[in-house]
């Protein structure tokens, strides 16, 4: 249910409310930083306000809000996409208020109509997307969907630049260097045990089922166990097909942290249109070392904001993370 200020209140609501009520509600979908959802919706009349829950910042991991604020233009892009998706034209403005950083925007209903066939394929793809860590199939991804995921980058004010083998070595290295650096740190350790570790019942958060097996790939993924006793079974290596990219905006600042949310959220619904699977790769921002070769591998063309892995999907059940509901989400005045 949504949080409504009055009794009675949704059967009172106009239109345009109930759409973003509703389209709240479904960017509550959205990816985040350790599934940690920091976004609050207030909505009044035809417009919706997209406001930080600073309480959910990972202050270790996150320290500065870049990937909190990444997580949040995720949710912005897929507000904006469950309204385009039945035909709701908006307008919207990026952190409006300089008075007020929390605030990140403002969707405002301006018309009505029919819904385009490609928003209606996105807002589809929102029901059917998730983060998947699970190896990839032995099978190359489409160049054709790498040229669409590259377009829908820029088509929201960021760029992906899809990796050469031969800098995917760099790319793995960045990964080690940062879970070098993080699990040597018994705070970044805490909080991701309590990211990992939520009681029964918790919305949110990383489930254990959800995380990747040790395989050795390409690119190793973060540990989201490493407590845990590695399998001594020899495997094979896996993700062998698996492409990498490099999601990087022209400027380093908050717009351009909200930006490349909304291109993450592009890419990946983007993707799930396309049958592939991915799954972000966030450790490699999270430590300066780590980033700056992310940057040397840009060759001074903008700032790296995530990476990416993206695949053909493998076989086996996906298991999706909780989210939660529309009540601890959003408000709805009256």
């Amino acid at each position: 249910m949504i949080q409504f200020t009055e009794p009675r209140a949704a059967r009172q609501q106009r239109p345009a409310t109930r759409a973003l009520a509703k389209a709240a509600v479904a960017a509550g979908r959205a990816p985040s930083i350790f599934n940690s959802q920091p976004w609050r919706w207030c909505i009044a009349d035809d417009v919706a306000q997209l406001r930080a829950d600073r309480d959910r910042q990972l202050t270790t991991v996150d320290p500065d809000g870049r990937l909190l604020t990444v997580s949040c233009g995720a949710a912005l892009h897929h507000a904006r996409t469950a309204l385009a998706g039945v035909g709701f034209a908006t307008h919207v403005d990026r952190l409006p208020d300089p008075g007020d950083p929390d605030l990140f925007a403002r969707i405002r209903v301006v018309d009505a109509g029919e819904p385009q066939r490609a928003a209606v394929r996105l807002q589809l793809a929102m029901a059917l997307r998730h983060t998947d860590r699970r190896p990839f199939a032995d099978v190359e991804v489409p160049p054709p969907a790498l040229r669409r995921l590259r377009e829908a980058a820029e088509e929201q004010g960021a760029h992906l630049r899809i990796l050469r083998p031969e800098d995917v070595v760099t790319l793995a290295a960045a990964a080690v260097a940062a879970a070098g650096t993080e699990l040597t740190d018994p705070l970044y350790r805490a909080e991701l045990s309590a990211w990992t570790g939520r009681p029964a019942g918790a919305r949110d958060g990383i489930p254990p089922e959800t995380a990747a097996h040790p395989e050795p790939r390409p690119v190793p993924l973060r540990n989201l166990d490493p407590g845990g006793v590695p399998d001594p079974a020899t495997h094979d290596v896996v993700d062998r097909y698996a492409c990498y990219a490099i999601l990087y905006t022209d400027t380093d600042t908050p717009v351009d942290w909200l930006a490349a949310g909304e291109a993450l959220s592009a890419v990946l619904l983007t993707a799930t249109d396309e049958r592939l699977a991915a799954s972000p790769i966030s450790d490699v921002i999270e430590v300066p070392a780590a980033r700056r070769l992310l940057c040397d591998l840009l060759d001074g063309a903008g700032y790296p904001m995530v990476a990416l892995r993206i695949g053909v999907p493998g076989d086996g059940p996906l298991a999706a993370a909780a989210r939660r509901t529309g009540a601890e989400v959003v408000d709805v005045a009256t």
